[in-house]
């Protein structure tokens, strides 16, 4: 139990830090002071590496517990942020920014789930 701990951490801390770096430097090169284009851009990378790995999982049983562990858990848990999300998305109502607060909402979800099937169709590609 406590390599699986260990496994979950590492992935997490990897995920985080990694997180971090992407979103502040897509925030700096967006140039936009209202509109969270990082927390968008790493959650919506996110979505595509769940939905790749996931295929690859699901249909060629590529990776072992710990593996998944490490990669779904560790990792991807670390590296998106639907916390983050919610925040920025209520500040932006807060502050009157109603389009940006419904923009962000509206690419959050349905860039999302279109990620995230990407993500299996270019598995399903690259595997079959």
């Amino acid at each position: 139990m406590l390599i699986r701990i260990l496994i979950v951490g590492v992935g997490g801390f990897i995920g985080s830090v990694s997180r971090y770096l992407l979103s502040g430097w897509i925030q700096d090169l967006s140039k936009s002071i209202s509109f969270p284009f990082g927390t968008l851009v790493v959650n919506l990378c996110g979505c595509f590496i769940i939905g790749f790995l996931s295929y690859l999982a699901e249909e060629r049983g590529l990776f072992n517990t710990e593996m998944r562990l490490l990669l779904f858990v560790g990792f991807l848990g670390g590296f998106t942020t639907f916390s983050t999300f919610g925040n920025e998305s209520f500040n932006l109502l807060r502050n009157g920014e109603n389009i940006y607060a419904i923009l962000n909402i509206i690419f959050h979800v349905v860039l999302g789930l279109l990620l995230v099937w990407i993500g299996r169709v270019t598995g399903y590609l690259i595997w079959r």
